[in-house]
């Protein structure tokens, strides 16, 4: 009895021993379910850190495309915008130029017409008729902006007046345009033609 007793006691001591063994062995060996939820929690984080890295890198990409696009329109209609005003000044030059020819061509018709109205009949018909038609192209050429410059009684300007004579007279002030021998014009205040003037003093 007392040999089965400690067959016993030494049987249990064994079982004892391999059941701590095993627990030791599954605490070590099997991951807890906390520790696979983490993992699987950290995983997809991770991942979608750098979905947006990298979606961030395509709208940094696509921002830059759209700023380069925007300059280049706005760059192209301020070109444009210049190109423009250049243009209608050069052509606005262009039709003065030409305008300025025309008169210049007119002027001496002008001339003709005031020489041949000085010598007409008074109430003649034929001679009315003219003053009209002189009357009504001077008009005309007002409207279009051509005027005639003041001479008589002014003060000599180099810029509207050409001295062709010269006299001494005390009756007149210093420089004082005192006769017109030739009408000057200005068309849009750009001189034609200058007038022909003699100054005293």
């Amino acid at each position: 009895m007392a040999e089965e007793k400690e067959n016993f006691s030494v049987e249990q001591e064994e079982a004892a021993n391999t059941e701590e063994v095993t627990e030791e062995t599954t605490t070590e060996e099997v991951p807890t379910e906390e520790a696979v939820t983490k993992a699987d929690a950290t995983e997809p984080k991770e991942e979608a850190k750098e979905k947006k890295h990298h979606k961030k890198e395509k709208k940094d990409k696509r921002d830059e495309q759209i700023a380069d696009l925007t300059d280049r329109v706005k760059r192209q209609l301020a070109e444009f915008e210049n190109f423009r005003t250049r243009s209608e000044k050069e052509k606005s030059q262009m039709f003065d130029m030409g305008a300025k020819t025309i008169v210049e061509k007119i002027l001496p018709v002008v001339d003709n017409f005031e020489r041949g109205l000085v010598n007409a009949p008074e109430g003649d018909a034929f001679a009315d008729g003219m003053k009209m038609i002189y009357k009504q192209m001077m008009t005309s050429l007002e409207e279009a902006g051509v005027k005639a410059i003041d001479a008589c009684g002014q003060e000599f300007n180099p810029d509207f007046h050409n001295a062709v004579m010269h006299i001494d007279d005390e009756q007149y002030g210093e420089n004082e345009v005192v006769e017109e021998l030739q009408k000057g014009y200005t068309y849009h205040d750009q001189v034609v033609r200058h007038s022909m003037v003699k100054v005293a003093n």
